[in-house]
C-alpha cells in the first residue's frame, strides 16, 4: 500500500540545489521531516495544491540581529526559516538560548560566542549578557578596546572556549569596531576556533585604502589568518566593509581559497548599512575615510539626517547604541550598484541579511504587536533581503538562475555550518529524511516591499512557510500562534 503522509504539497516546482532538482513534483511531509519527493502523486491526510509555485528549502540567514518575535515574523514573510546571530554573537550563550526558548520563536535560532562581549567583560569590566542591545550601547566605549595585557588574553580565550562547550556555533568577531586590538589576538581567537572545529564570523578591520596607517589591512588580516591557522573564516557582509575595494578583497579571498584556505563570503543587496551611532568608524573626524559626511547618516530614533559634526558628536555621546542608517553606497546609481553586484554575485557568496532590531520612535514597545505600527522602524534589509535578491537578480536582470539564488539562500549556508553543527546537515535541502523547513512562493511575483522610508513593510509572494513541518505562514498570512522554532547548537 502507498505510504500516507501527514501533508502533501501537490504539483509544485521543486527546487533542490544539492541534487540540481528543478522539476514538478509532490513533496510529502510527516511530522517535522520530509518523507518523500516524487514525480508521481503522493497520498496525504492533507493536501495543498501548490501548482504554479516553487517549493524550496527555507532560507537560512547566518547574519540576523533581529532575534525577537517581531524580527522573526518579518523574516518569516521574507522566506526565512532559520535565523542565526553569528557576527555579533551572544555571551553568555546559554542565556541567549534559554531566553529565546522560553519566549518561543517562529524560526529556528542559534548563536555564536561573542568575542566583543567577552572583551567587554574581561577588559572593560562590563557586566556580561544583554544581547545585541547591550553590545550596541557599549560598542563605542574605548574601555573594551584596550590592549589585552598580562593574563587578559588567556581569560578571553578561556571564556570563549567555555561558550563553545555550551553549544555556540563558532565565534563572532567585531574586529572593525576595535581598530587598536592587536592582530595577534585575532589570530589566537581563530586558532581556538580551528582547534574546536568551528568557524569564525568576522566584521573585518578597515581597509588600507581608507586608513593608510591602520595596524593591518582588514582583508589581508582575515585571509592571512585563514591560511596560517586553518580556521574557517566567514567574511561577514563583504559588500559593506569592502564597498569600492570589493575587487581587491575578492581577489585575496580567491587567492587563499586556491591555496587551500577556508574562507566563505556573505553579502546583502543594499547600499546602506546600519549600526550603533557610537561606532568608532562613525566619529566625525573619520567619516572622510569613507567618503561620507554627517548627512550620510540617518539617526533612526528621530528619522533625521544628521546636520553636522556637532550634532553627530552629541548623538554619539547621548545615545551611542542608537541605530543609524549609513549611506556609503547609493544603490540607485549604476556606478555604485556595480560594487554591490560584484559582492553578491561572486562565486559561493552566501546571502545574509544583517537584519537589525526594531527601533520604536514613539510609544511603548509592544513585542507582540502585529501588524507592526509605523512607530517601529528598522533597516529595509530586515524585511526584504531575500525577496530583493529574487526580484532583482533572478527576475529582473537574470544575473542568477532561480536554482542558484535558492542555493545561496539555503544549501550554501547549510554547508558552511554543517561541519560543526549537525542539525544544518538536514536543512537547506528538499530530500527525504531532511527537516521540513520549506518555503512555497511565486517566482513571478515574489518581491521586497520594505524601503528606507517604510522599513517594516513585509515582503510578498510567499504562499506558505513551514518550520519543522508547521506553517508559520499560511496562504500568505502569518500564523501568529505558531512558534515551532528550535535551537540550533554546535
Amino acid at each position: 500500500m502507498a505510504e500516507t503522509h501527514d501533508l502533501v504539497l501537490r504539483g509544485g516546482r521543486v527546487l533542490d540545489p544539492e541534487t540540481n532538482l528543478d522539476a514538478v513534483a509532490d513533496v510529502g511531509v510527516t511530522g517535522d521531516v520530509i518523507t518523500a519527493v516524487s514525480t508521481t502523486p503522493l497520498h496525504g491526510r492533507r493536501t495543498l495544491d501548490v501548482s504554479g509555485l516553487a517549493v524550496a528549502p527555507g532560507w537560512i540567514d547566518m547574519h540576523s540581529h533581529a532575534q525577537t518575535l517581531a524580527g522573526h515574523r518579518l523574516q518569516a514573510l521574507d522566506g526565512v526559516t532559520t535565523a542565526l546571530e553569528l557576527e555579533a554573537g551572544a555571551t553568555p550563550v546559554a542565556e541567549a538560548y534559554d531566553e529565546a526558548t522560553a519566549e518561543g520563536r517562529p524560526l529556528n535560532f542559534g548563536f555564536a560566542a561573542s568575542w566583543t562581549q567577552a572583551r567587554m567583560a574581561v577588559i572593560g569590566g562590563m557586566p556580561p549578557g544583554g544581547g545585541i542591545g547591550a553590545t550596541l550601547s557599549r560598542v563605542g566605549d574605548p574601555r573594551w578596546q584596550a590592549p589585552a595585557t598580562g593574563r587578559a588574553l588567556d581569560e578571553i580565550l578561556e571564556l570563549l572556549g567555555g561558550e563553545l562547550a555550551n553549544g555556540a556555533l563558532g565565534i563572532g568577531i567585531l574586529m572593525g569596531y576595535a581598530p587598536g586590538v592587536a592582530h595577534e589576538e585575532y589570530a589566537a581567537v581563530a586558532a581556538l576556533a580551528a582547534a574546536a572545529g568551528v568557524p569564525t564570523y568576522t566584521h573585518s578591520r578597515d581597509l588600507v585604502e581608507r586608513v593608510p596607517d591602520i595596524l593591518i589591512d582588514g582583508a589581508e588580516e582575515l585571509t592571512k589568518v585563514a591560511a596560517e591557522t586553518g580556521a574557517h573564516m566567514h567574511y561577514c557582509h563583504v559588500n559593506s566593509t569592502s564597498t569600492r575595494q570589493i575587487d581587491r578583497v575578492l581577489g585575496l579571498v580567491e587567492k587563499v581559497r586556491a591555496e587551500g584556505a577556508r574562507v566563505s563570503t556573505e553579502a546583502y543587496p543594499y547600499g546602506a548599512g546600519m549600526t550603533g551611532i557610537g561606532a568608532s568608524f562613525l566619529a566625525p573626524e573619520r567619516l572622510a575615510e569613507w567618503g561620507m559626511t554627517p548627512s550620510s547618516i540617518v539617526y533612526t530614533p528621530t528619522g533625521e539626517r544628521v546636520a553636522d559634526a556637532a550634532r553627530l558628536a552629541r548623538l554619539r555621546a547621548d545615545d551611542p547604541g542608537g541605530l543609524a542608517i549609513i549611506h556609503s553606497l547609493d544603490e540607485r546609481l549604476p556606478a555604485d550598484r556595480i560594487f554591490l553586484d560584484r559582492a553578491l554575485l561572486a562565486g559561493s557568496t552566501v546571502i545574509g541579511s544583517d537584519a537589525m532590531p526594531l527601533t520604536w520612535t514613539s510609544g511603548v514597545p509592544d513585542p507582540y504587536a502585529w501588524p507592526l505600527p509605523k512607530a517601529a522602524v528598522t533597516h529595509p534589509r530586515t524585511a526584504g533581503t531575500f525577496s530583493k535578491v529574487l526580484r532583482h537578480y533572478v527576475r529582473e536582470t537574470g544575473a542568477l538562475s532561480l536554482l542558484e539564488a535558492v542555493h545561496r539562500a539555503s544549501t550554501l549556508p547549510a554547508r558552511v555550518l554543517g561541519e560543526s553543527a549537525p542539525a544544518l546537515r538536514r536543512k537547506g535541502r528538499v530530500q527525504a529524511g531532511c527537516d521540513a523547513d520549506l518555503v512555497v512562493f511565486d517566482p513571478a511575483t515574489v518581491t521586497d516591499r520594505s524601503t528606507y522610508e517604510d522599513s517594516t513593510r513585509p515582503s510578498a509572494g510567499y504562499a506558505h512557510v513551514f518550520v519543522a513541518g508547521e506553517a508559520v505562514v499560511s496562504d500568505g498570512e502569518l500564523v501568529l500562534s505558531a512558534l515551532p522554532g528550535r535551537p540550533i547548537r554546535r
